[in-house]
């Protein structure tokens, strides 16, 4: 199982379209709005990190409204 944490920076006033965007993903368990330099924090589970890229790719970077992304993923110890 492949984890990955998604950091989401969104053009003005578009902050709540994507979050409603984001919550019809099903690979995606956990939506959260930040204060800060971020807007969005996205916690992403998929089979592998090639379908995870995937979905970054494919299902989140072209939701309209978000200016940029920054991933972070998971391992374990």
């Amino acid at each position: 199982m492949a984890v990955g944490f998604v950091l989401i920076k969104t053009q003005p006033a578009t902050e709540y379209n994507v979050y409603n965007a984001l919550l019809k993903i099903p690979e995606i368990k956990e939506t959260v709005p930040l204060f800060g330099e971020y807007d969005l924090i996205v916690k992403i589970e998929a089979q592998t990190f090639d379908k995870l890229g995937e979905i970054i790719v494919e299902k989140i970077r072209s939701i309209k409204g978000i200016n940029e992304t920054k991933t972070l993923t998971g391992t374990k110890f």
